[in-house]
């Protein structure tokens, strides 16, 4: 099991970057068939052989993604795309 993390630092204030993680979810939906459920400021994500949190603090987020034993020979992959979702996202 392949466990990717990573974390980015935003001026958007956890209102704004909050519903910035909320479209980010529903791009992951479209594409990848996500489930996404919030708890608190922490974003939820579920799918077969993928769980992972998204949580939205008032001046970062940070993407925790544990990835199944199929998923897990994709990683790099899977980090890289995370990591231009995300930058884009907060851009």
């Amino acid at each position: 099991m392949a466990r990717i993390q990573v974390e980015r630092a935003h001026t958007l204030g956890k209102d704004a970057a909050r519903e910035k993680a909320d479209k980010l979810a529903s791009k992951l939906k479209d594409q990848y068939g996500l489930e996404s459920s919030w708890a608190g400021d922490t974003l939820n994500l579920k799918r077969s052989g993928v769980k992972g949190t998204v949580k939205v603090a008032e001046d970062s987020l940070r993407i925790e993604v544990e990835l199944g034993l199929l998923m897990s020979a994709m990683s790099g992959t899977i980090k890289s795309e995370i990591e231009k979702a995300l930058d884009k996202a907060l851009a």
